[in-house]
């Protein structure tokens, strides 16, 4: 049996009105016929939005943040880093042309033993005066490539930069550059002293 629809109450025609009057239409530019069922338009779904993570305050540590970590840089290679000696000299230095006032021949060291070797030269030579001195680390021997962890060659060579870069030999050294194949090319550095004081 069909349901019978009642009429509404003067009251609620009022009302119904007033609500009309309030809404705004979602489509103003889309003409309204009568009499014809409009037929709803699917809704665009939206875009996908990543949620957030939030750490509940339970887990929240007590007191204030702490700062964020200071960035990890890495040392710049030799002969990249900023120039820090007269160019002319720097361009004369790295071609050869200038002969080194002393030498170490590191090759061969173990890392414990070339580090000390080096600290105490760099010190004697500054202490002399001595302005460029030659390191020598050699290349390195290239080992077998069939361990299952990588090895690093040239252990020497890759670690005297960074043993001048740091104290007490990095207030003595003004600039480090791969030295020219005359004096030992990929196994040897310059070493450029700062002035002693006198």
């Amino acid at each position: 049996m069909p349901r019978r629809r009642r009429k509404l109450t003067q009251n609620e025609q009022e009302l119904w009105a007033r609500v009309a009057e309030s809404l705004t239409p979602q489509d103003r530019d889309r003409p309204h016929s009568n009499g014809e069922k409009q037929v709803p338009s699917s809704p665009e779904r939206p875009d996908p939005v990543e949620p957030t993570f939030r750490v509940p305050r339970s887990l929240r540590p007590a007191g204030r943040p702490s700062k964020p970590a200071a960035r990890f840089e890495a040392a710049p290679a030799p002969g990249r880093e900023a120039l820090a000696m007269d160019r002319r000299a720097f361009e004369r230095m790295v071609r050869g042309r200038t002969r080194p006032q002393a030498r170490i021949d590191l090759h061969g060291m173990t890392a414990a033993h070339a580090h000390d070797a080096l600290r105490g030269f760099i010190l004697r030579a500054h202490g002399n005066g001595t302005r460029l001195v030659l390191v020598i680390t050699g290349k390195g021997k290239r080992g077998t490539d069939d361990s299952i962890i990588p090895e690093r060659h040239g252990v020497l060579r890759h670690q005297v930069p960074q043993w001048l870069r740091l104290p007490p030999l990095n207030a003595l050294v003004l600039q480090i550059a791969p030295a020219h194949r005359s004096h030992g090319g990929e196994g040897a550095y310059y070493v450029y002293l700062r002035r002693a004081r006198g």
